[in-house]
């Protein structure tokens, strides 16, 4: 079988494997898509805390070739695969919050994982796709959990003002999933054209970083892992309010120690997710105009080059890109180009 491994900075190529063998518990899944997304890309560009070689890709879908006597799944099945592993001993995992658990693994990030076009894995980190929902766009169910557990553990309440700062796919899946669920949400991104996107998941207002926001948030989402939104997000929160911080950087912050005692604010991490990719699943499903949107671009495995370049030198808006593995990319200019065109 083929597989795309990283092997240096900039520099990924295809490459003849032996085909994987099940072991107990595993099932054999035939990789039909995987949708890149900025971790593949700092990963890509040996920016990550990352092992190179490595064979990149954690947002995956595909069929179930095989499948061990009792799973849940069986061959034929359209499956996504959860590509997180924890070690179940620790306090995080003790406690269920697995999602933060102190040597947590990630395929794709840590060990190989799906940019091949057959996989094996355990049957139980394997979730139908609804009939509904595309296989194409199946994979999106990943960062969609993420979004989902940042949301989620912000506690929201119908009727109550959000605030998303940062409009990549998981700012928008935040405002996807927050609107669902009855918040009012407020969007900031430094990108008019992000901004404008942000309209179609259902943000109420947008603004551009640095205006006035308009409303006093009593949840926010940072999203954007730039040290000032986070500044941002603490001056615009109500008092009492809480924030929840699930973008990621290594540069540093500076706040007043005054800030959070007298705001009384609750300020929240939110990583990967607590197993909840069928609840992805389900709001994919659900709302199949905002999914198809978000993946801007589809290359086949054989591009995957341009597939990483794109994420970074991408003209115009680049929301996610896709990697097709079955040799069955569309035809005609968008393939050439590799533009997805997105609905209106």
């Amino acid at each position: 079988m083929r597989v795309a491994r990283t092997l240096a900075r900039e520099r990924v190529e295809l490459a003849e494997v032996a085909s994987p063998v099940p072991g107990p518990g595993e099932a054999l899944v035939r990789v039909h898509t995987v949708t890149l997304c900025g971790t593949d890309l700092h990963i890509w560009e040996d920016d990550y805390a990352t092992e190179l070689p490595i064979v990149q890709g954690h947002e995956i879908a595909g069929v179930v070739e095989t499948a061990p006597p009792g799973a849940d799944v069986a061959a034929g099945d359209r499956v996504v695969v959860s590509p997180m592993r924890w070690c179940g001993d620790c306090h995080a995992c003790r406690i269920g919050r697995m999602n933060a658990c102190r040597s947590s693994s990630c395929l794709g990030c840590y060990e190989d994982g799906g940019l091949a076009e057959l996989i094996a894995v355990p049957a139980t980190d394997l979730h139908r796709v609804p009939d509904e929902l595309p296989i194409g766009l199946a994979p999106l169910a990943e960062p969609a959990s993420i979004a989902m557990q940042a949301v989620l553990r912000g506690r929201p309440e119908p009727g109550e003002q959000a605030l998303v700062l940062g409009c990549g796919p998981i700012g928008l899946l935040a405002t996807l999933h927050l609107t669902s669920l009855g918040v009012a949400v407020t969007c900031v991104d430094v990108d008019a054209g992000r901004l404008a996107f942000a309209d179609r998941f259902g943000a109420v207002r947008t603004v551009v970083a640095g205006e006035p926001v308009g409303t006093e948030p009593t949840l926010v989402i940072e999203a954007s892992g730039s040290p000032a939104a986070f500044g941002a997000a603490l001056d615009e929160v109500a008092t009492a309010g809480r924030v929840v911080l699930v973008g990621i950087s290594d540069r540093p912050v500076t706040l007043s120690m005054r800030t959070l005692p007298v705001k009384d604010v609750d300020v929240l991490g939110s990583r990967n997710s607590q197993r909840r990719m069928d609840e992805a699943l389900r709001l994919l499903t659900a709302h199949p105009a905002e999914t198809a949107a978000l993946v801007t671009h589809r290359l086949p495995i054989e591009r995957i080059g341009e597939a990483f370049a794109l994420l970074r030198d991408g003209e115009g808006l680049v929301a996610k890109v896709a990697v097709d593995l079955t040799g069955h990319a569309p035809g005609g200019p968008a393939a050439r180009s590799g533009r997805v065109e997105v609905p209106a």
